[in-house]
């Protein structure tokens, strides 16, 4: 930590709408959906599950409005980690809360990308039977492919983030046109008894299916994490958030539908590749193997843009001064953050030794208790501030968006395991007293000398 920023190259804002949209995109359409819907009947214990979908897509369009208007605020590359500083104080309070953004950054980052490797390699089992150390070599093996892939400048990786995106919403396409030609409603509302009667275990269960559906919606905020390298970042950021949510949340739902209007959710809850089981009903062993193959591209291209968002945060922080300057190195031609990189790469194939379950539900409670709710509040902070400012996003009805999705966020973590609460936690008091102990050594806040 120090007190004033390094002498850094700036990155090149060289992605533009497109590009930032495929990049949301990517990171959102991955392995999840096509793993996780079995996981959210399961939970409900039934075809309502679609509850928890809606929810969650609601909860993801209250949020996007809060990382819109930041994003399109404070366009550069840290994301929360610029939001977070501003609107607590960046002489006060700001600083330790943004530095614990940054002090979790450096865990979620690498389990949010091993979530996705983990995801392809569990996936790639329709094709071959692994062992579980084979899986865990495959999924590490991924994480530092995408290391390689994405050193490189950002213009060719934003084409690239276009073509999988092509790919990845026209598996999607073929998914929804093949269920709707074979729907049977009776299959799809097959509810069972008191499927919606308000029990403490429908509770739980509903808390359980929005906080999977939140992570396969989870990704809309990647522009954000790369705002320093979008062009004319105050439009596009917030039509790349606000777009990826409306066209996901669409996919989402009508795969889902289609899904449960072919399978008995009975049978499909327990299904470990439920869209190839799904398109073998249909069509056969070829369009399993098909759909497969594009799900592994699909999940391939959201681990790697889960690596190119999170490889951003460490470089904003070292920029800014607060830390270590290694992580502010840029590439002399590619003006990319290489030491970030390489850190978040490596960092993201250590993680892949946990479970798909676990990393998932670590990585949403862990992130909402340090980073979300937080940045709700900051959202009211800093429009109480900026007034009624016109050159930037202004989320509608507010301050509605931001106080649903407070809630729900808030929702989610108290009906999460006591395990994962405990681990945000733990990481959260590691990351004051490393910050105290910092900020006493520097005489910095709240040890600063008048």
């Amino acid at each position: 930590m120090a007190n004033q920023a390094v002498q850094v190259e700036h990155l090149e804002r060289g992605m533009g709408l497109w590009g930032a949209l495929a990049a949301n995109l990517l990171n959102m359409v991955g392995v999840g959906p096509f793993l996780t819907i079995p996981l959210a009947i399961a939970a409900m214990g039934g075809p309502q599950a679609m509850l928890g979908w809606m929810l969650g897509a609601v909860l993801a369009l209250c949020d996007g409005m809060v990382w819109a208007e930041l994003g399109s605020q404070m366009p550069d590359s840290g994301g929360s980690y610029h939001y977070l500083l501003q609107a607590f104080n960046p002489h006060g309070a700001g600083r330790l809360i943004s530095f614990l953004f940054l002090w979790q950054s450096l865990l979620i980052g690498p389990i949010s990308i091993a979530s996705g490797a983990v995801g392809f390699a569990e996936y790639s089992g329709v094709f071959h039977s692994f062992t579980h150390l084979q899986l865990k070599l495959v999924a590490m093996a991924l994480c530092l492919l995408n290391l390689g892939v994405l050193y490189r400048s950002i213009h060719s990786i934003g084409t690239l983030s276009v073509i999988v995106m092509v790919a990845v919403v026209g598996t999607c396409g073929w998914i929804i046109v093949s269920g709707a030609t074979h729907f049977h409603p009776s299959l799809a509302f097959d509810f069972p008894p008191a499927a919606f009667h308000p029990s403490h275990a429908f509770w739980l269960g509903l808390g359980s299916a929005v906080l999977i559906a939140i992570y396969d919606y989870g990704g809309y905020n990647n522009v954000c994490l790369i705002g320093g390298e979008i062009k004319d970042p105050r439009r596009n950021i917030p039509r790349a958030v606000l777009l990826s949510i409306v066209v996901v949340g669409v996919l989402y739902m009508a795969m889902n539908i289609a899904v449960l209007g072919v399978l008995p959710w009975r049978s499909a809850q327990h299904s470990t590749a439920i869209v190839a089981d799904f398109m073998y009903a249909i069509h056969g062993s070829w369009a399993a193997r098909a759909v497969s193959i594009l799900i592994l591209i699909a999940s391939w291209g959201s681990a790697y843009a889960i690596l190119l968002g999170y490889s951003r945060i460490p470089y904003a922080a070292a920029a800014d001064g607060r830390f270590p300057k290694i992580f502010a190195r840029v590439h002399p031609r590619g003006h990319f953050p290489t030491t970030s990189l390489i850190y978040m790469g490596i960092g993201s194939a250590v993680m892949c030794v946990f479970s798909l379950s676990d990393l998932i539900s670590a990585l949403i409670v862990i992130q909402t208790l340090l980073q979300s709710i937080a940045q709700c509040i900051a959202v009211l902070l800093l429009r109480r501030r900026s007034g009624a400012a016109t050159d930037v996003f202004r989320m509608p009805f507010y301050p509605l968006p931001a106080i649903i999705a407070l809630v729900g966020w808030v929702y989610i973590v108290a009906t999460s395991q006591i395990k994962h609460i405990a681990a945000g936690i733990a990481l959260a008091v590691t990351g004051i007293a490393f910050y105290l102990i910092q900020a006493n050594r520097e005489r910095e806040w709240p040890f600063r000398q008048a």
